[in-house]
């Protein structure tokens, strides 16, 4: 059979099932992006495709739950499954649920994956690069994209089993990821996001070592990084960022709009005791200070947070306290989760776990605070003028936008009513009104 003949055979089709984080999701793309290439159809149904990959997370129970009940729907459903993704590493757990898929990979096995899917359903040609956009294959609308600048992570924090999924921090060159956001501007990204498991230590693997693109030497860090991005004239927002010393070089590329005046950085408590248990950064007065420098710099600076509440050995005391750093805080969006006794996390050997009950009445109490803190600053946002960028519209025409302050999938969103405009443009607003979540406005 010559290339011809293949090329003339009916094209595999390849079901695709993405779960977890946007960094799993930059992992799904790729692989999409791989699959293309050598010439499989991605279709968005188990019937009609041959071939079913499911690309799991196993971060917290209730993730692992879900990607469980993913792969039993997928063998249900079509019978001929490929597992990959971060619970991929416990393939024993998979199997004994679900004897009958054909494989397991663990997180970013990209080889293994395509071994796998070339095992049970050939490539029907010659890998053809045309066959795939010069940016890849995404997963998201083509106005933003996921911009991954480095894998696994050096913390070992009590609570967290990721360096034991996906190893220790590995940096990407810098060439490298900023070609990839150079593709993304020019196929008409209007907005990167930049992630990884810790985004404000990029380059600490590679020593800050001389990095290189279009014949231009630069120091491999986030503060050049994020300098260079800032350059391509597209929205840049920072994710993951930890608030390290260093970090406060970021302000003035905010402060003079290289980057978007938003950071997300995850906290995760407020009481030096409990951080120091979860082994991670204890000096919460010397975050508090750093913020306080930030907002005086970037007055309309948001900030993100995660907080997990909870966590063994937590007392009324430290509870109450983290209680009062939101308070002091004052950020802008916040997330929380009561504390996951995740296989192999060191802090599940802690003494004095928290009754389940008491973990939610924490959790419900903590997300009353904290959504009166974010719907008062929404409401000092009111009577300002925003740039927005275009995601869409609801059922009745009104526009879904998002300013620098949201973030998509996580934050709320801007409401504009009266107005026309195509997914991924900008538009001036002047904000009229504020919920506990979102913002409404009128084309300024």
């Amino acid at each position: 059979m010559n290339k011809f003949d293949r090329l003339s055979t009916p094209q595999p089709q390849i079901g695709f099932v993405s779960l977890g984080c946007p960094k799993a999701l930059v992992d799904s793309e790729q692989i999409l992006s791989r699959l293309r290439a050598e010439g499989y159809g991605i279709v968005p149904d188990y019937d009609g495709a041959d071939l079913v990959i499911v690309n799991t997370c196993g971060f917290i129970d209730s993730a692992i739950a879900e990607s469980l009940d993913a792969i039993g729907e997928a063998v249900a459903e079509n019978g001929r499954v490929v597992v990959t993704g971060c619970l991929g590493k416990d393939a024993e757990r998979i199997q004994q649920a679900h004897p009958g898929v054909l494989a397991v990979t663990g997180p970013r096995a990209f080889a293994d994956v395509m071994a796998a899917v070339h095992e049970q359903l050939p490539p029907p040609h010659d890998p053809f690069a045309s066959l795939v956009p010069p940016q890849g294959i995404r997963l998201t609308p083509r106005h933003y994209a996921y911009l991954k600048i480095s894998e696994g992570c050096n913390h070992r924090c009590s609570f967290c089993i990721i360096p034991s999924l996906r190893g220790d921090l590995v940096s990407r060159p810098m060439g490298d990821v900023l070609g990839e956001a150079e593709r993304l501007a020019a196929a008409g990204v209007r907005e990167l996001l930049v992630i990884s498991q810790d985004t404000s230590a990029y380059g600490v693997d590679l020593r800050y070592r001389t990095g290189f693109f279009n014949g231009r030497p630069m120091r491999s860090d986030i503060e050049q990084l994020a300098a260079a991005l800032g350059e391509l004239g597209i929205w840049v927002r920072l994710h993951y960022v930890y608030p390290y010393p260093h970090v406060d070089r970021l302000i003035p590329l905010i402060a003079d709009g290289h980057l978007l005046p938003y950071l997300d950085m995850p906290l995760q408590h407020g009481h030096p005791r409990v951080l120091k248990a979860m082994r991670r950064p204890a000096a919460t007065e010397r975050v508090l200070e750093r913020i306080r420098g930030w907002r005086e710099r970037v007055p309309d600076l948001a900030l993100r947070s995660t907080f997990i509440v909870g966590f063994p050995g937590e007392t009324d005391a430290e509870f109450e306290a983290l209680l009062e750093f939101l308070e002091d805080a004052q950020l802008d969006r916040v997330g929380a989760f009561t504390y996951s006794a995740v296989d192999g996390a060191a802090a599940n050997a802690l003494a004095a776990p928290i009754p389940e009950a008491e973990k939610e009445a924490r959790l419900e109490a903590f997300m009353q605070v904290q959504a009166g803190i974010s719907a008062a600053r929404l409401q000092r946002r009111i009577g300002t003028r925003q740039t927005v960028l275009v995601d869409g519209s609801d059922e009745d025409g009104t526009l879904i936008a998002r300013s620098p302050a949201e973030a998509p999938e996580i934050d709320g969103v801007v409401y504009v009513e009266g107005a026309s405009a195509a997914l991924g443009d900008f538009l001036e607003v002047e904000i009229v009104d504020a919920s506990e979540h979102d913002l409404f406005a009128r084309v300024a």
